[in-house]
This record gives C-alpha cells, structure tokens and sequence, in this order.
C-alpha cells in the first residue's frame, strides 16, 4: 500500500486551520501530522515533522509565508508548498511561486478540489490551469516580485538568461518545457508530443536540473522570459 501524504497545515487563524482538518482528515492518502500558527513555527514543525506538503497561509505575523517558503526551499528536500490566499492576483502569491512555491489554492476552494490539488502536487504534477499560469506569468514579469530592487535585471537581461539556459535543452526537452509554459499537464503534455507519461516526468525532472529550478511554475516563467508564450 502507498504510504499516505505527510501535511502540515500552516496558518494564522485557528478556524481556519480546525476546516482544514475537517476536510483533509480521515483520508487513507493524507495524514495531517501538524500545524502551526505562523512562517517561524512552520519551519520549525517541517524540520520535526518532515511532511510531504506544507499549505501555507500568505500573510502572518512574525514570518510571512513567502519567507517562509524561500527559507524551506533553501533547505535539502524541502517540502512541496502550496500557498493559501484569500485573493487570486495577490502579489505575495507570485512572490511565493518565484521563492520555489508549488502552486497556489484559493481559501473558498471545494473540498474536492483541495484534496485533488494537494495529491496532485504531491505526485509531481502541476495544479495551476493554463489560464491561471498565464496571468500569474504576465503579472509576475510586471511586478517581479523575486527580483526588485537597483539591481534587478531589466526584461532584455531576464530574456538573455532565459535563452541561455534554454539552449541546454535537448529538442524533446525544449518542447516538454514549452508545454508546461504552456500550462499542460503531464497527461496532456504526452498527448500532445505522443510520448509516455512515465518519460515526460522523467524529461520534467530533467528540466528542473537544466534550468535550475525547483518546480513547474519556475519553468513557465523561464519560457515565458524567453518570449516562447
């Protein structure tokens, strides 16, 4: 038998983290090992823990999720993160996707599809649809969250890198990372190039180390640099 998704539930509001266990408690592929109430407890409880997923709340006192996010994903085998938001355009959002967040989930999400989303990115795949990738990428290279400052890279300077690391994909992984630029699923991805969905994981994991990003999104906004969506 599979062993069940390890998660930690990260949030201010102890209401919110009570719904959260009602709705993904009692799963035989999820087991809640834990919560906390803030970024500083989360990496705490991770360390402790070791979960498969975090949900991490966006704005809470002391250290925000953001921060949190990039202080996990600056660890060896961090967690998969997914952010809560009460806001779909919230600029923390994009801040966490470039910090090496996972995806993102709305607070007012179904309880199908919070527990869809969460076995999805703990299997590796993608939980964002192309039309949310998309505004998330167009906002994201207005905003650029990850980078501001003097000393950010202007667009010219982010397309040059973008290409750069592009250039050392194979033709196959060139299309591979187009199609998650694009949004697709892994299962769409093998339709649409007719390969396997086994071989376009193993190419996706292939790409994470060729581009030197930690996940889907980071990959989208690589392409999207390089004006290939």
């Amino acid at each position: 038998m599979t062993e069940a998704v390890r998660l930690l539930l990260v949030d201010d509001d102890p209401l919110v983290r009570s719904a959260l266990v009602l709705m993904l408690g009692g799963r035989d592929d999820l087991q809640v090992v834990g919560e906390a109430g803030d970024g500083e407890e989360a990496l705490r409880r991770v360390e402790e823990l070791r979960p498969d997923v975090v949900l991490m709340d966006i704005r809470m006192p002391r250290l925000d999720g953001v921060a949190a996010t990039r202080a996990l994903h600056e660890r060896p085998s961090p967690p998969r993160v997914i952010v809560l938001t009460t806001f779909d355009a919230d600029d923390y959002v994009l801040g966490a996707l470039a910090a090496g967040a996972d995806g993102f989930l709305l607070k007012d999400t179904s309880p199908q599809d919070l527990l869809d989303a969460v076995r999805a990115v703990a299997a590796g795949e993608p939980m964002l649809s192309p039309s949310v990738t998309r505004t998330l990428l167009t906002r994201l290279r207005a905003a650029d969250p990850g980078g501001t400052g003097p000393e950010a890279p202007d667009a010219d300077a982010r397309t040059a890198e973008a290409t750069r690391r592009l250039a050392r994909l194979t033709e196959r992984e060139h299309d591979v990372a187009v199609a998650v630029g694009a949004g697709l699923t892994n299962a769409e991805i093998a339709a649409a190039l007719h390969l396997s969905v086994p071989t376009v994981k193993a190419h996706v994991s292939r790409l994470f180390e060729k581009l030197e990003v930690t996940n889907r999104v980071q990959i989208a906004i690589c392409v999207h640099d390089a004006g290939l969506t």
